[in-house]
């Protein structure tokens, strides 16, 4: 797959709530997950298992999801970035608007890896 075929594919599971199998179609093997420094409970992940180990633990910090939207990906060269923005009540935390910027980058015609600007 080219890195565009792989960034709208990754939007269309990933609008339709198939996050873990947008994962297991489009991850390579060796991905890295990287979050910033300031990132509260999240850490960065190497390795397929791993980076799906590290969604459900985020999964499991919201008490409800009220909504998201996903912005159509920006694609240049082997890396495509999207937004990401979500209406979630976090366990403890109350409801909040969280939103981040999505770099991809893209490797015979897998996800190689992923890193979250908030």
């Amino acid at each position: 797959m080219t890195t565009k075929e792989v960034a709208n594919r990754l939007v269309e599971l990933c609008r339709e709530g198939k996050i873990m199998e947008a994962q297991q179609e489009l991850y390579a093997e060796d991905i890295t997950s990287t979050e910033p420094e300031h990132a509260k409970g999240m850490v960065n992940a190497k390795g397929k298992q791993a980076v799906a180990d590290k969604g459900i633990q985020f999964a499991s910090m919201i008490e409800e999801h009220h909504g998201s939207s996903i912005t159509d990906p920006i694609i240049e060269g082997n890396h495509f970035s999207l937004g990401w923005g979500m209406d979630v009540t976090m366990k403890g935390a109350g409801r909040t608007q969280m939103n981040e910027i999505c770099v991809y980058e893209v490797k015979d015609g897998k996800v190689v890896s992923e890193r979250f600007f908030y």
